[in-house]
Parts: structure tokens; sequence; C-alpha cells
């Protein structure tokens, strides 16, 4: 007779599958990421030419590499499927994945609703996790509630550097006031080539004056280029149409004309033009007026910023999706999980 086997004391949860939509230098760097974790596996990429699967594990390092030599993750043998309705294929293949970090473009200014859009009609259930950008795309987000509740996904919006990590700290600092006056975002980012980060940099060209989301994302390479060389590769943003706002108001933590975000875009340069911060300025129960100021280590890359909050906050969905709670939140209501 075999003796009953050693039940371990230890609850040990298997890790959480995630996928990584866009693999531009966003989706790259994500997935770097994730190969110095041991609680979140790599099991799928989709790029805008096709996707790679694999249910074990992709290898981060293999799936560059084949992107960058040959434009897209489906030339990898044997994983890899070349198609040009990469998401929705993907999505139909139904293999198991926990998460989606959506390091996707936001322009045009619906697209990552639309893919939203994609996973609710194929009746998929996970996380999904966004860093977008613009307040009127999030609010988008905001109005499909009811269909993610009913469609049972958990959707985790706004959860990169800022809004995200910086929306989260503001949301943190308030705490000490009894009335939020003004919030204050300013952020500096610093890449040495801005073609690594095509899409992020056109995005940043739509918040300028003069210019629209659309005209941006019409743009030749050489436009882009053009405008650079005279502008010295440094991008000035001001006043910028920020999802931090609409975030800190829904969380009820102050109004949105009280949220102000910009900064400074170095795209010739790795290291920041200045520091990455946010101010909260408010009054205490006592009367006095004070600022809290959160700054960012210079030493922090963008990638860093975004791509480990994004993660933190998809384990937080994970959480909430194990507990049967769908919908959509945002960096301002949930703490992220700190990913090992």
């Amino acid at each position: 007779m075999n003796p009953e086997p050693v039940k371990s004391s230890l609850n040990i949860s298997p890790a959480i599958r995630v996928g990584v939509l866009g693999f531009g230098g966003l989706g790259q760097a994500a997935a770097k990421v994730l190969a110095g974790k041991r609680e979140m596996i790599l099991v799928a990429v989709a790029d805008q030419k096709g996707f790679a699967y694999a249910a074990e594990g992709l290898n981060v390092q293999e799936c560059i590499a084949t992107y960058q030599s040959q434009g897209s993750v489906g030339y990898l043998e044997p994983v890899g499927t070349l198609t040009n309705n990469s998401i929705q294929d993907l999505i139909d293949t139904t293999q198991p994945v926990d998460g989606y970090f959506l390091a996707l473009p936001n322009l045009p200014n619906d697209f990552i609703p639309s893919v939203a859009k994609q996973f609710i009609a194929a009746g998929w259930q996970g996380v999904l996790v966004d860093a977008i950008k613009r307040t009127s795309a999030v609010e988008q987000l905001l109005a499909m509630k009811e269909e993610l509740e009913a469609a049972g996904i958990t959707y985790m919006t706004g959860c990169g550097a800022t809004p995200g990590l910086l929306t989260a700290a503001a949301a943190l600092a308030a705490q000490s006031y009894a009335e939020i006056h003004k919030v204050e975002i300013t952020f500096g980012v610093g890449i040495a080539n801005w073609e690594a980060y095509r899409a992020t940099v056109r995005e940043d060209i739509g918040h300028m004056p003069g210019y629209s989301v659309e005209a941006a994302r019409a743009m030749s390479d050489a436009e882009v280029e053009a405008l650079l060389d005279k502008t010295n590769g440094v991008l000035t943003l001001e006043n910028m149409e920020h999802a931090d706002d609409i975030m800190l108001e829904v969380a009820g933590i102050v109004g949105r004309d009280r949220v102000t975000v910009g900064g400074v875009v170095d795209t010739r340069n790795p290291k920041k033009p200045l520091s990455t911060n946010v101010k909260v300025t408010g009054r205490t129960f006592e009367g006095k007026i004070s600022t809290h100021t959160f700054t960012l280590g210079d030493e922090t890359s963008m990638a860093a910023n975004v791509c480990g909050p994004a993660f933190g906050y998809l384990k937080a969905g994970r959480q909430l999706q194990q507990r049967s709670i769908y919908g959509i939140f945002t960096a301002a209501e949930i703490m992220p999980q700190f990913v090992k």
C-alpha cells in the first residue's frame, strides 16, 4: 500500500499567463520586464503582422530578435502565425491567457476601446490593462463599464506612468488634505532614438499646439523627422489632454479642472531633460496650505515606469477577477500588487 502523498502547506499559485498586444518599443520592454518575473509568464505576443503563442512561455529574446530582423513575431517558428488581423485571430485561437497588457498606440483615439470590444464580442474572460493617455479615450472605456461587467472582464485603465503611477501617488498624497487645490504632473522623458517609440512620439506630437491626434497619425516618418529637426529633437508639452484628470475626478479626489499635465520629451538623448514628478497642493484640516511632491528617480526609464505599474495592476486585476469582480477600474482606485 502506497503512503498518502504529503500535501504542501504552502499555497503556491500558478504563474499568471500574460499576453502583450503591440510589440513596438513599449511591447518589447514589457516582454523584457516579464522575463525577470516568476509570478507571470509571457505566453502571447501580437504585432501588426502576426502573433506568437506558447503555453509553456515564449522566449523573450527570440521574440525580439525575430521582430527586429523580420518585422513580426509571426515568423517565429514553430509558434508564430502571420496574419493582418492578429489581435482578433489570437483571441479566436481560445488559447488560455489570464490577462493582456495593451501596449498599443492610442491612435486613433477609439483604437483601444475598439480592441476591448473585440474581447467582449469573442466571449473572452480575463484581465485587460492599458497605459492609455487621453481623457477622451478613457471616457469611451468608462462608458463600456456595464458591457465589461456582463462579459466577465476586469479592465484596468490608465495604468502606466502618467496616467498610472503618478495618478496613484496623487490619490495617496491627497489623503493629508481636507481639500485639494491642484494636482500638477510634470514629466521628463529621454529616449536615444525616436524610432524605437514611434507611436508614443506621434501621440505626444498630437498634444502640441497646432496638431491633432489625426494630424499626428497621418504624419510620415520623414515629416516627424523634419519636425524634430526644427525642435532639436525636443518636444515641449503643456496642458495636455491627459486622463489623470478624469481618473482623479472619478475617484472623488479633485475636479478635473484642477489637474494639469505637461512635460518635455527629448528624442535624441536617453538622459531625462527634467525629473518626473507630481505635486499635490491642498488645505489640511487645521487650515494650513501645503504641497506634497513625489519625484521619480532620473535613472528609471519611461519603459520601467510604464511596464512595472501595468503588470502590478494586472496582478491586482487578476485578484479582483478571481473574486468575480468585473467592470472597469482606474489606477487611482485600486492599489497595484508587486509582481515578484
